[in-house]
């Protein structure tokens, strides 16, 4: 006979570990706390390693009351978990004085310091536009905090596989001192994956730097590199091609018209590297960079383009003239090119033909998006083109531009071409096209 003065177990009694790690997993910091005082089962899974693998914390420089509490609890879980800790993402949110930014490195000498000393399994961090050339950046703070950083790189080499510094902004010196941080015990790194993009400051010849060749010619298992268009060069080329062809499969490159990219590259040093590194794809990003010569420079036909962004960022220029470029610059990565995004202000010349037979040629384009002044008649036969399997495109965003307040027309033209293409847009496309006013 049962005993009917036995408490009833709930089914969450029963729910095995790895189900009930599931479910801390997807709850924040706060409610995780809570959850472990229910029981002994529930605290002893607060504590599995498999919970504090990747953090984020968040410094913000005016933070709310809620937003004071979630860094504090971010970063105190951050210590007490940190030797399960394999993923690191130090996030900084509108650094508005000196002030902050000092605490800031305070409390990033002091953590960084505390997991050096009782992490070995960080694979992978995370610390971006950090923006040290800014003036909230004062001289002893930013010595000390790239100090503690490199310190901390130097303790991470042997284990860390992905570095992603975008946004630092700091000398050719300074920067080259913390790459050289990876490989300062053994003088060579087998990191995989780096984004130094906008790591240097503005305006610097990176490219003619030796003291920048030889730090990257530490490294000696690159996969992915991310970085600006002003470090290539002849040498940066053949330093991949020796020691990281037998990996690299990606180089993504920014080109600012802001940065120098003025500097000579032989299309013998690409075509050397892509024989040796026969999976790389090359992803050119260039903002404000639009000139025809400018670009025909840099747009080599020996390089294996997958990608191709031109964006001039809301600016116009009549030397932008874009014709020659999609006529004879990008036609020439037919056979390879897969993604193109174009953001114009093209208001003095009409593009569509161009551009409709730029998209047809490249045989292997799967994606599109345009931002341009195009009539909404290049919608209909890019769908026409595209139901006839002329191309390929599985994705297509396009955002025409036009010289008046009232697009009424264009959009109800839109709306019939939609209305005709109907099945092969639901079924085959991502699809999204808008009408928007430059006026």
């Amino acid at each position: 006979m049962e005993d009917d003065n036995e408490p009833e177990q709930s089914s969450w009694a029963h729910l095995p570990d790895v189900c009930l790690r599931h479910v801390f997993h997807w709850l924040d910091d706060r409610d995780r706390s809570r959850a472990a005082l229910v029981c002994k089962k529930w605290s002893c899974a607060m504590y599995s390693g498999s919970l504090w693998r990747c953090r984020t914390i968040t410094f913000y420089g005016q933070p709310s009351r809620a937003r004071t509490l979630e860094f504090q609890s971010a970063l105190w879980y951050t210590k007490k978990f940190g030797k399960y800790l394999k993923h690191l993402e130090v996030k900084l949110s509108n650094p508005y004085n000196t002030p902050f930014i000092k605490k800031f490195q305070v409390t990033m000498k002091g953590l960084l310091s505390h997991l050096g000393k009782c992490n070995s399994h960080l694979v992978s961090l995370s610390i971006k536009y950090l923006e040290l050339d800014g003036l909230i950046w004062k001289n002893v703070v930013r010595a000390q905090f790239i100090k503690n950083l490199a310190t901390f790189l130097k303790r991470m080499s042997k284990q860390l596989d992905y570095l992603n510094l975008k946004g630092a902004r700091i000398t050719l010196e300074e920067g080259c001192e913390l790459l050289n941080s990876l490989s300062s015990l053994t003088n060579r790194s087998f990191i995989s994956e780096i984004n130094i993009e906008d790591f240097f400051s503005l305006h610097l010849s990176v490219y003619s730097s030796a003291l920048f060749h030889q730090t990257m010619s530490k490294f000696h298992s690159l996969t992915i590199l991310t970085f600006n268009y002003n470090c290539i060069s002849d040498e940066l080329l053949d330093i991949l091609r020796e020691h990281s062809s037998h990996s690299l499969c990606t180089l993504n490159i920014k080109c600012h018209i802001h940065d120098p990219h003025g500097q000579v590259v032989s299309g013998m040093s690409w075509a050397n590297l892509a024989k040796r590194a026969p999976k790389l794809n090359v992803n050119f990003f260039f903002e404000r960079v639009m000139k025809h010569d400018h670009l025909a420079r840099i747009l080599l036909v020996e390089i294996p383009v997958r990608s191709i962004s031109l964006r001039s960022c809301y600016f116009s220029d009549p030397d932008w003239t874009m014709r020659p470029t999609l006529t004879n610059l990008l036609p020439a990565y037919w056979h390879g090119l897969q993604k193109l995004t174009l953001e114009l202000n093209n208001d003095r010349e009409l593009l569509d033909n161009e551009l409709l037979q730029l998209i047809l040629s490249c045989k292997r384009l799967l994606f599109l998006k345009v931002w341009a002044f195009l009539s909404v008649t290049f919608m209909e036969r890019l769908l026409q083109n595209r139901a006839e399997k002329k191309c390929i495109l599985t994705t297509i965003k396009v955002r025409i531009y036009t010289a008046q307040y009232d697009s009424t027309e264009e959009e109800r033209l839109l709306a019939d071409i939609y209305r005709k293409f109907k099945y092969l847009i639901d079924s085959e496309l991502n699809y999204f096209v808008i009408t928007y006013p430059m006026v």
